[in-house]
This record gives C-alpha cells, sequence and structure tokens, in this order.
C-alpha cells in the first residue's frame, strides 16, 4: 500500500509555471500567495525560479539507474530508499504537508507547459503517490479517488490567449474542461486530490490594466471561500463503477455516452 501522508489543516502548496515574474501570472501569484498567508501556512513551488529540472532521468532512479525493469517502479523503490534528487524530496515535503494544492500555469499548445508536466512526472512517485499493490477488501488499486495524497483539494488557475467561445463546449480549439482533463482526472484524481472548478482567465494577453485588476479582485474573492468549495465529483474506482475485468465504465451506467462527462457521479 503506498504511504498516506495525512495533510496539516490549513496548508497550502502553490505552483507557478511561467517564466516571467512580472507577467499576470506572476502578478496573480503574488496576490494570491499574499491573501492565503494572512490564514495558511503557504509554501511556493515557483518552478522557473527555483531551475526546477522537468526531466525525469537517470538521476531519479538513484543507484538503481543501471536496474532494468520499468522506471515508475524503480523510481518508487528509489523514493523508498531516500534515494532521489533533493528538488524532488523537497517538492514531496511540500505537497506531503498540504491539504490545498494550486496549480498555476499558461495554457500552452492546449497544455500545461512542460516544467509543470515535468513536475507530475517526478513529483508524484510511485510509493509516495500511488502503488500498484490491491486494496485487501476490493482488490483493486488504489487509485482515481484514493491512493497516498488523498484528503487533498486541487485549485487549478489557467490563463489563455484564446476567448471563452473559442475554448468552450463547441469551441474550436476544445472544451478547456476536456483539454486538461489528463491534468484533473488523470494525474490528480489518479493519487487521489480531488479538483475544484478551474479558475480559468481568458483572454489573457489582451487584458487591459482595469481587467488585471479585475481578475486580481475575482481571484482573492474566490480564495476567501475555497475551504468551503464542494469538488468535482468524479467517480471513485472502489465504489464499483469501473468492474475490473471491463475496466471501462459499467455499460448499464450513461449507456450511450463516450464523453467525458459520463466519469462524474
Amino acid at each position: 500500500m503506498p504511504v498516506d501522508h495525512p495533510p496539516t489543516p490549513g496548508s497550502v502548496i502553490w505552483v507557478l509555471a511561467h517564466p516571467r515574474p512580472e507577467s499576470l501570472n506572476g502578478h496573480l501569484f503574488r496576490a494570491g500567495v499574499e491573501a492565503l498567508s494572512r490564514d495558511h501556512d503557504v509554501a511556493t513551488s515557483d518552478l522557473y525560479s527555483l531551475g526546477f529540472d522537468p526531466a525525469f532521468g537517470l538521476a531519479d532512479l538513484g543507484e538503481l539507474a543501471d536496474r532494468p525493469g520499468n522506471l515508475a517502479e524503480l523510481a518508487g523503490q528509489a523514493h523508498l530508499r531516500g534515494d532521489i534528487p533533493a528538488q524532488v524530496r523537497a517538492e514531496h515535503a511540500k505537497l506531503a504537508a498540504a491539504e490545498l494544492l494550486v496549480l498555476q500555469f499558461p495554457l500552452w499548445w492546449y497544455g500545461p507547459p512542460a516544467i509543470l508536466k515535468g513536475w507530475l512526472d517526478r513529483v508524484l512517485t510511485d510509493g509516495f503517490a500511488y502503488d500498484d499493490e490491491l486494496d485487501p477488501e476490493l482488490g483493486l488499486p488504489r487509485r482515481y479517488g484514493d491512493g497516498g495524497l488523498t484528503r487533498r483539494k486541487a485549485l487549478i488557475i489557467v490563463t489563455a490567449g484564446e476567448d471563452e467561445r473559442t475554448l468552450g463546449p463547441r469551441g474550436v480549439s476544445g472544451d478547456l474542461d476536456s483539454l486538461l482533463f489528463p491534468l484533473t482526472h488523470g494525474a490528480l484524481w489518479y493519487v487521489g486530490i480531488e479538483t475544484l472548478d478551474l479558475h480559468a482567465i481568458y483572454d489573457a494577453d489582451a487584458l487591459l490594466p482595469d481587467d488585471v485588476a479585475r481578475e486580481r479582485e475575482r481571484l482573492l474573492d474566490r480564495l476567501k471561500r475555497i475551504e468551503s468549495e464542494p469538488s468535482r465529483p468524479y467517480r471513485r474506482l472502489r465504489d464499483g463503477d469501473y468492474p475490473s475485468d471491463l475496466r471501462a465504465l459499467r455499460p448499464d451506467l450513461l449507456p450511450g455516452r463516450t464523453d467525458l462527462g459520463i466519469h462524474r457521479r
């Protein structure tokens, strides 16, 4: 079983993935961290300022780098041996302590920047965030609503250069919720982290000073009530909606539908 990491009530880790401190993202990052810090313990990971290496590599395997086998499993063994890079250990410590994870980034090529994808690759480590051992009662792996990082919520703040219609349900660029499903469901929910509704800033490249002030206040207003927000009701693997012999949603649930919304209760 993965080790459970009970969060410290009120603790936050805010991860920023933008290279310019004076950008809109940088402005919102500083304002948000300052606001949350009044009532919470807030740790930050400004990935570009930290020089975070996004490339999962042999260093993540420690002394097991030359051993054949599955890379994720070897990284998990290295983690359990305490033989992982200091950068990753530091992020593990922040994430293990946090009750709320904030991921903030610009939408680049319809997904997060590579540095944030690399943060996920290296920090959501086997043996820390999940593992392949089965729940003894259900015979299922502890994934999708279970795992090492349950009891946490995530707020995703994303800036986009396109408008809400272009990134809407019928938009030419695809629905923003669907574009980020690999993050909200495939990464965070996989390890047990519940996600809140996206906090999206559209037309970010064209915002005037008054617009920036409005977006700042909109974010700060949301942060004031963040603790009472309901999370997205994704289906849990352990509830039996995905029989192990099918590896897909039960045929009797929402028959005929194939959209991503079927994975919500």
